[in-house]
């Protein structure tokens, strides 16, 4: 997907955040154990299309087996735990949606540069795809936009279809649970010849929001 600078990997990732990880799976009312990643905190995009507030975009990254990616996710959502590239200001707060493909994705995450050819890590210059154990289900699944195998950087997409094709290529790691009407908003605008919005789609606030009971999300294959 998306192409430019992806600044990630060492080993040391995050490993507070993998302490809010549980394992546990919820129950039905089937009475049958949920089988899926867990589900610790959400991320909360505010999005703004020209100067009409459209509303708000929930999305809940998928820790069990990402931790990598949920967890610069949420740092950047809420620029929280201060390192030497959140220190910058860096963060999703004030980013634009600079990619959308109708009936496909919208694409965003490039705060630095603003067009898809940017993009930074909290990790380095770019990190390694964790496992393609999620994969592209259907609408509103979130997934890490790359130049190519192992180039994650700090931007994503939001599906809009069942994109299959993507599946083994972009690490899937989260699903918006709340917004898909903003998320359509922002796929109905008017494009150029490089599928950029005619209009600004931005971020104008961004966060963090724990929840109290982790829970599992049960997915096909898990």
């Amino acid at each position: 997907m998306g192409s430019g600078p992806r600044l990630l990997p060492p080993l040391g990732l995050c490993l507070w955040l993998c302490a809010l990880v549980l394992s546990a799976g919820a129950s039905g009312s089937s009475g049958v154990r949920k089988r899926g990643p867990t589900v610790t905190a959400k991320v909360f995009f505010d999005v703004r299309i020209g100067d009409k507030d459209v509303g708000r975009i929930v999305i809940r990254p998928l820790w069990k087996s990402r931790a990598q990616d949920c967890g610069q996710f949420c740092r950047f959502g809420h620029r929280g735990e201060p390192n030497q590239v959140l220190k910058k200001g860096y963060g999703y707060k004030g980013s634009k949606f600079h990619r959308v493909i109708k009936d496909f994705m919208i694409q965003g995450g490039d705060f630095t540069n603003g067009d898809g050819t940017g993009g930074i890590s909290i990790y380095g210059e770019t990190f390694p795809d964790e496992n393609f154990k999620l994969k592209h289900y259907g609408i509103g699944w979130v997934s890490m936009a790359n130049a190519g195998p192992d180039t994650n950087g700090s931007q994503f997409f939001i599906t809009l279809t069942k994109p299959s094709w993507l599946d083994g290529k972009h690490v899937v790691f989260g699903k918006v649970i709340d917004g898909m009407t903003v998320v359509h908003s922002i796929e109905l605008q008017a494009t150029d010849g490089h599928d950029r919005p005619l209009t600004d789609c931005s971020i104008v606030n961004s966060g963090k929001i724990d929840v109290k009971t982790p829970f599992v999300v049960e997915v096909p294959d898990w």
